[in-house]
């Protein structure tokens, strides 16, 4: 184990922290995680149920004098979100998150730390492991694939649960109970193109240096998009100079905000002062961009590489024409802020993925809102662009959002006990990510519901950040919570 987090540890978390970071566990790559976890609860000797999502759930009976005290879920996910510096040769199919300690906070070697949502699997194998704590019935919940559309979520079985409340554990921020969310669509747009040889000097445009981030939280944050930045480039480009388009792709996941983004074009062969002109546009656009982000994205960089003269497939005319009005008026960011709550977004989307194919352009949005009506509005809006240029639009997930209750016996209890401990006020709010909690609503209605969590930062990036000692003070006050009467 690492040597300072041993220094640090309490009842396990952090080593089971690392054990979790050893093993590669992406969206989609779940089934060693799965298994870790039930070979922790045979080793424990608790009842658990593995499904064929890979979620597992695992109880632990009540101690001597719980026996009539209610049951709490804790619930978390066992999936990461897996970005890495574009240089970096991490394999997240094979390789351990390599985590380095620097000071008060963990973060991964040119990586997503994945703390989102490793700590709350580390929690509930801290809980469950601790033979010294009292407590009611627990039952946990660890799903998979929450990062690419809440499918474990979805699959799940609640048909073994039977409390009546439920602490999530997938929220980032200390002194914040959660008690709503955004519901969201994941979906995939595809244009065909055709494309047509044509003679010329190939540049290679790469743009990056940008924030980038979580597609909800960071939304509302002034994040630029690469791939709607780099669409704006060839739109104002496209106007100045004569260039034909060969590929474009930008970002990995479609809840991250792209950091990223690379185009290839092709200049007509009218010799070497018509590159010079064309570099020296791309130059003076970029310019005008860092100016205008300069507070924002004051990181944003590109580069020109020079590639071969030689015959090239690029769009035709129309097609180009058709992928520039997709990239420039497709909507991003945020749509509507919340008239329930002050300084929340209520309604938002992102392009997270863009990639030009053989024979087809594809455009990967993650929408979000806490109102469904207008998550479908927006969903809508995608699906009548795309179909009136002669594209294909479907919705590859969907999932609900979390309303916030009026009244939570779980949220009131919790918030008295943070001011008995700490003697300041719990903040009850709303968050614009997606949590599962509405899906689990919707399995057991009337389960009482909130997320809570330690402090961590820049998540689904390779800043990606976790306080210490704010994790060891939000695992200390969920005892408290377990333990409480």
């Amino acid at each position: 184990m690492n040597k300072e987090l041993a220094k640090l540890d309490y009842k396990n978390i952090f080593k089971y922290f690392e054990e979790v970071s050893n093993i590669p566990r992406g969206s989609g790559n779940e089934q060693e995680i799965s298994d870790y976890l039930v070979e922790f609860a045979k080793k424990h000797k608790l009842q658990y149920v593995q499904d064929e999502a890979n979620n597992v759930v695992i109880i632990k009976e009540a101690t001597p004098g719980y026996e009539n005290v209610p049951g709490i879920i804790l619930q978390g996910h066992m999936d990461m979100v897996c970005e890495k510096v574009k240089e970096y040769t991490h394999d997240f199919l094979k390789d351990p998150i390599k985590l380095i300690v620097d000071g008060d906070y963990i973060h991964a070697d040119g990586t997503t730390l994945g703390a989102d949502n490793g700590v709350a699997v580390a929690y509930i194998m801290a809980v469950l492991s601790d033979e010294s704590l009292e407590h009611p019935r627990l039952e946990a919940i660890i799903t998979t694939d929450e990062e690419v559309g809440m499918k474990g979520a979805l699959a799940l079985d609640t048909s073994l649960l039977q409390a009546k409340q439920m602490i999530n554990l997938d929220t980032g921020e200390e002194g914040y109970l959660l008690c709503s969310c955004a519901g969201g669509i994941t979906a995939t747009s595809t244009l065909p193109i055709k494309r047509e040889s044509k003679q010329g000097k190939a540049l290679k445009i790469s743009l990056g240096g940008l924030k980038g981030g979580h597609s909800g939280s960071d939304i509302g944050n002034k994040r630029s998009n690469a791939n709607k930045l780099l669409g704006r480039l060839l739109f104002d480009l496209r106007d100045e100079r004569e260039y034909d388009l060969i590929t474009m792709f930008g970002g990995f996941k479609d809840n991250v905000i792209p950091r990223e983004a690379e185009a290839e074009i092709l200049v007509p062969a009218h010799g070497d002062n018509e590159l010079a002109l064309v570099k020296a546009s791309i130059a003076s656009l970029m310019e005008k961009y860092k100016n205008e982000l300069a507070s924002s994205e004051p990181d944003l960089n590109y580069k020109v590489e020079d590639l071969d003269n030689a015959s090239y497939d690029v769009l035709d005319m129309v097609s180009f024409e058709k992928v520039l009005f997709l990239l420039v008026n497709m909507p991003y960011g945020v749509q509507v802020m919340s008239s329930d709550f002050d300084d929340l977004v209520e309604s938002s989307l992102n392009l997270g993925i863009f990639k030009i194919h053989e024979n087809q352009a594809e455009f990967m949005n993650h929408i979000r809102s806490s109102k469904d009506s207008y998550k479908h509005y927006l969903s809508d809006k995608l699906d009548y662009m795309i179909s009136f240029l002669g594209g294909e639009y479907y919705i590859r997930s969907e999932y609900p959002a979390w309303e916030y209750k009026q009244d939570s016996p779980l949220r009131d209890h919790i918030v008295k006990v943070y001011k008995e401990v700490y003697g300041k006020d719990m903040e009850a709010a709303a968050i614009h990510a997606g949590l599962e909690c509405g899906i689990i609503y919707n399995k057991m209605p009337g389960i009482d519901i909130v997320s809570m969590g330690p402090d961590m930062s820049d998540v689904h990036t390779v800043e990606e950040k976790l306080n210490i000692p704010s994790t060891l003070r939000v695992y200390k006050f969920l005892e408290r919570i377990i333990s409480d009467k």
